[in-house]
């Protein structure tokens, strides 16, 4: 940044709006960057901070900036092509999953460290924990020594189950049962002992569309059908389509992400969160919430999860550490305050325990105010990085490419121009080193044929401004 001349006429704060946009124009300040504060403005350009405060306002106004609680400013992302949502589709028939073998290449790239990783969703790359955990595994085991090593119960250490109903009550100010807790191999595991739990084969499940893909491999697996519902890109399930949806199908379970949804990346609001346990209520349907992304959104304001709200609807709640930790611990949970017998005894017969090492440690590290501060500074991260994310597709992909704006979490979902085909992209993407996800795999019927996802939840590099245009001129040019 450079002083201002007093010399000039142009009024002072138009010379700061003028530094800032140079600074922005020329990459200098990026999409999701920090402004420096008022105070330090001030004091760099030689003007009070009731002048630099003017030109963040007229900044902010014109869109070009953002204001964050407690945060600061942030530069913001502008497209000349603004981007858009990608409208939502309709309903269909109960259908068995029909895109494994495109499951299997898409998890072959995923698990390629070599490829640009933007076909995993790991936010927790993006500013690891890594330390933070290393101290409070050395607290555990300077503590417990060798009885770390053991076997867990099976519904998981009293300290960590104590420490997750302690986070709910801090964030939502619900008090949770730690006994309807159960701690699972990670977050897959606790939606596939909630599912086991309330539905049999053959059995019709309601899932967003698009929804994650691994909630469709888990009815595939046990033998059940999955029905798609409408799901608004802006404000998550479409409360009258899923009315229809149990008039017309037998459902016995929904699997929904009313907090934070991928690949959306939305929350339903409070309003339609009631008017969904309500419509629960009404048809006597059990819901799965997938809570995996809560902790995540932006703003810092947690979504209560459709389970909290008062009702008398039979609902369970999985939630996981490997989306806001660490994947390689692989520790989540169930609060099941419904089916709470089935879901120990399948959790004992599929996999008797958790690891002990990895539940205390995390136990240690929620009661040091570690997980609360970690989760306080990925946030930003991530919003900087879906930011940066979106100002590269706006500048390198086809003009009517349209985006998601998430309102949280690690990716960000596309629909390509009609003729590209997501599948072709995927394939040709491996061989230049680069790992999607296609839009087929988030619905079992394959719809989404020029959808993709890509996930921002690494740090940022010069490498994955490359992939990303390499990817824009593709799909440009999808007959090549």
């Amino acid at each position: 940044m450079l002083a201002v001349d007093r010399n000039e006429d142009a009024y002072l704060y138009r010379q700061v709006i003028d530094l800032i946009l140079k600074n922005i124009e020329s990459g200098t300040l990026a999409p999701g960057d920090r402004l420096p504060s008022l105070r330090k403005m001030s004091k760099s350009a030689g003007v009070s901070v009731p002048t630099v405060r003017q030109a963040y306002i007229e900044l902010e106004s014109q869109r070009r900036i953002e204001s964050r609680p407690q945060s600061g400013f942030y530069v913001r992302h502008v497209a000349q092509n603004e981007l858009v949502r990608p409208a939502p589709s309709s309903s269909g028939q109960p259908v068995s999953l029909c895109c494994r073998s495109l499951m299997e290449r898409v998890y072959d790239g995923i698990n390629n460290s070599d490829l640009v990783p933007f076909g995993i969703a790991n936010p927790t790359m993006c500013r690891t924990a890594a330390k933070g955990l290393h101290r409070a595994m050395k607290r555990v085991m300077s503590r417990a020594e060798d009885s770390s090593l053991g076997y867990a119960s099976t519904v998981g250490v009293t300290a960590l189950r104590r420490q997750i109903a302690y986070h709910y009550f801090d964030t939502i100010g619900t008090q949770v049962d730690t006994e309807s807790i159960v701690i699972t191999n990670g977050g897959q595991e606790a939606l596939l002992l909630a599912l086991k739990a309330v539905a049999e084969p053959g059995d019709v499940i309601a899932v967003e569309t698009p929804t994650y893909h691994g909630l469709l491999e888990l009815i595939d697996g046990l033998g059940m059908l999955a029905v798609e519902v409408e799901t608004c890109p802006e404000e998550g399930i479409a409360i009258d389509e899923l009315r229809r949806t149990f008039e017309k199908h037998p459902v016995k379970a929904c699997m929904f992400s009313t907090t934070l949804s991928n690949p959306l990346g939305v929350g339903m609001p409070d309003d339609d969160r009631h008017r969904l346990v309500k419509l629960l209520e009404e048809y006597d349907v059990v819901l799965i919430e997938d809570d995996v992304y809560g902790d995540l959104r932006f703003d810092g304001v947690r979504p209560t999860p459709a389970q909290f709200l008062g009702s008398d609807a039979r609902i369970l709640t999985c939630g996981s550490f490997s989306k806001t930790v660490a994947p390689g611990y692989r520790v989540g949970w169930v609060v099941a305050e419904h089916y709470l017998d089935e879901i120990v005894r399948l959790k004992r017969a599929f996999s008797c325990s958790s690891s002990l090492l990895a539940q205390l440690t995390l136990a240690d590290f929620l009661a040091s105010g570690d997980y609360q501060r970690h989760i306080k500074m990925l946030r930003p991260a991530l919003q900087a990085n879906a930011e940066r994310m979106a100002a590269s597709i706006a500048q390198h992909f086809p003009k009517d490419t349209r985006i998601s704006q998430p309102a949280g979490g690690s990716v960000l979902w596309l629909e390509l121009p009609k003729g590209v085909d997501a599948i072709a992209l995927f394939d040709d993407a491996i061989e230049a080193g680069i790992s999607i996800a296609p839009g087929q795999i988030f619905s079992p019927s394959r719809r989404y044929r020029n959808f993709i996802r890509l996930s921002y939840g690494h740090p940022w590099s010069e490498r994955f401004d490359e992939a990303i245009r390499w990817l824009g001129e593709r799909a440009g040019y999808p007959e090549r």
